[in-house]
């Protein structure tokens, strides 16, 4: 008995594709063509432009930009720029940074001491070490706020992650969404 219904199935499931290729190749063509759409595009760069520019600011490249490309989205470097201490090359990534030192600037780059956590070109700013200067350089963080993180920041301890800013008085979602890919931990 069960021989004979695996039989049944298995003549019901060959007859059901027959029939289906048979109507696949004897249907009529459509009356519309098949139209192929280009491949999406990528999300633009998101770019926060800061120091010695014209025009500080976010703004909007495309995915493939360079350091040189951010600059010259704000109006270029002004005056004061020291662009021997920037990488005009270097490849762009998305919610990234990019800071345009002055003359007067004697920060050396390379120094990684927690007094000097300045950011150049594509470094976060380390919200652990940073100072108010440093932190007034994050959009939407002006002096008054990074007071309060860095008095946080002393009264409670380090910030392991991003969530924990939204404990400093006048952090909320929307302004750690801005800064959250220009800051680090560590």
């Amino acid at each position: 008995m069960r021989q004979q219904a695996t039989t049944l199935l298995t003549g019901i499931l060959i007859g059901l594709l027959v029939t289906g290729l048979l109507l696949l190749l004897l249907s009529q063509p459509r009356k519309y063509a098949v139209e192929l759409q280009p491949p999406p595009t990528s999300e633009p760069l998101m770019i926060h432009v800061a120091g010695a520019v014209q025009n500080p600011g976010v703004y909007e490249l495309p995915l493939h930009a360079i350091t040189a490309d951010a600059i010259q989205a704000a109006g270029g470097a002004d005056e004061r720029a020291n662009l021997d201490r920037v990488n005009l090359a270097a490849s762009l990534k998305d919610n990234q940074q990019v800071f345009v030192p002055n003359t007067s600037d004697t920060t050396d780059p390379g120094d990684t001491t927690p007094s000097a956590s300045v950011t150049f070109s594509s470094e976060k700013i380390n919200v652990n070490t940073a100072n108010v200067s440093d932190l007034d350089r994050l959009p939407g963080i002006g002096p008054a706020l990074a007071e309060e993180i860095i008095k946080h920041r002393e009264s409670s301890g380090i910030f392991h992650e991003a969530a924990d800013l939204l404990d400093v008085t006048g952090i909320g979602p929307a302004k750690l969404e801005k800064i959250s890919g220009l800051i680090s931990f560590e």
